[in-house]
């Protein structure tokens, strides 16, 4: 029996574009229902599992946190007894180690509580803003930013106080990055990985030779910031913390406000755009965020490196890619690991001790060589 013409004309005919899609929709449909019947498909009980994990991961970084804060009390290059450790957490001035305790590692501590928690999201959220797995503000430029500024209102204006300087350190930050970000998109393409790495690097080259230069000019300069150009966080007041612990409740703020947008950025301007992101608001508050905790942890401690490059990567081991619980977990696991690099500048030479700058240097260049080798560095 012949087939109807308008059949055999239809089948013989090439398909169009549409009717492939209804096709390949339409065959997708069945897999999708056995998709649903898949155990190793995520669900409902699965997403709670994950939020299960990442709350314990919390919980016992909260907990090594605490034990990192007791041995950065009890712990340094001169040994003390708990007994007299305890008697200077109660106020006791008798002797020459209980004005230590209070004096010095106290302050000392929790300068690295306030400092740590910066450098961190600061790290974060520049990787996640520019997609950018090799971003820290001191690869970036952002701290030899805010320590040109710095040197500069020190030389050149007097300033000696970090509560003075501050303002100066957020300034300079903050043109470092919109240099960085600039020069990395020269040409009108996109700011890549290695343009943004490659600015950082020789932003941060002229900028720490025009430091050194007007340290080597100006005697107030050199005393101020001799300890400070590496990066400490021994030394400081509670003045400075108290001065500078605002600036850096806002950034934390703004970071925790800007998360879920970057979850959004992390799939493209585009398909954010289609969620309802708005993408130049994001970013810009994200720029702020940055100049705010970068500018007042150089102000406080100096440009510490490193920090902020290796905790986002230690922190989506155990949370995974989503910027909310990334950021929370910065802001506990950053000072871990700070004052874990300052307890064992304290420890590891038989006199005196090694700046923590230098012991998260010596920590994480390795650390940027790993993730340099690594063959998938385009993106996060």
């Amino acid at each position: 029996m012949r087939r109807p013409a308008w059949t055999r004309s239809s089948a013989s005919t090439p398909r169009s574009a549409s009717s492939r899609a209804v096709a390949t929709i339409s065959t997708a449909l069945p897999r999708v229902g056995a998709a649903r019947s898949n155990p190793r498909v995520p669900s409902g009980s699965g997403l709670a599992s994950s939020n299960a994990k990442r709350t314990l991961a919390l919980v016992v970084a909260l907990a090594v946190l605490a034990g990192t804060v007791v041995l950065s009390i009890f712990v340094g290059a001169r040994a003390i007894s708990p007994e007299v450790v305890w008697e200077g957490l109660l106020g006791s001035r008798a002797t020459e180690e209980h004005v230590m305790v209070l004096d010095l590692r106290i302050p000392r501590t929790l300068v690295g509580l306030v400092v740590g928690p910066a450098l961190g999201l600061c790290g974060a959220l520049i990787q996640a803003f520019t997609r950018n797995p090799l971003a820290d503000p001191g690869i970036l430029g952002v701290n030899a930013g805010a320590s040109f500024v710095v040197t500069l209102a020190v030389g050149l204006f007097g300033f000696t106080a970090p509560g003075q300087y501050v303002w100066f350190a957020l300034i300079g930050a903050f043109l470092a990055t919109m240099l960085v970000y600039a020069m990395g998109s020269v040409g009108g393409g996109k700011a890549t990985p290695l343009t943004l790495t490659l600015a950082g690097v020789a932003i941060s080259a002229v900028l720490g030779g025009f430091t050194s230069a007007i340290v080597l000019k100006n005697i107030d300069a050199l005393n101020v910031t001799r300890f400070w150009g590496v990066g400490s966080i021994g030394g400081r007041s509670m003045d400075v913390v108290l001065t500078c612990l605002p600036l850096i409740i806002v950034g934390v703020v703004l970071a925790l406000f800007c998360a879920r947008s970057l979850n959004a950025l992390s799939l493209g301007d585009e398909l954010a755009a289609s969620l309802g992101v708005r993408i130049r608001s994001t970013r810009v508050l994200v720029v702020i965020a940055v100049t705010l905790l970068a500018g007042t942890a150089v102000a406080i401690a100096g440009p510490i490196g490193f920090v902020g490059l290796m905790v986002p990567h230690v922190v989506r081991w155990f949370v995974g890619p989503d910027q909310r619980w990334i950021i929370v977990m910065s802001i506990v696991m950053s000072p871990i690991l700070l004052l874990a690099a300052d307890i064992l500048g304290r420890i590891v030479l038989p006199s005196g001790e090694l700046r923590v700058g230098l012991v998260t240097a010596i920590i994480g260049a390795p650390v940027l060589i790993g993730l340099v080798r690594r063959k998938k560095v385009s993106g996060l």
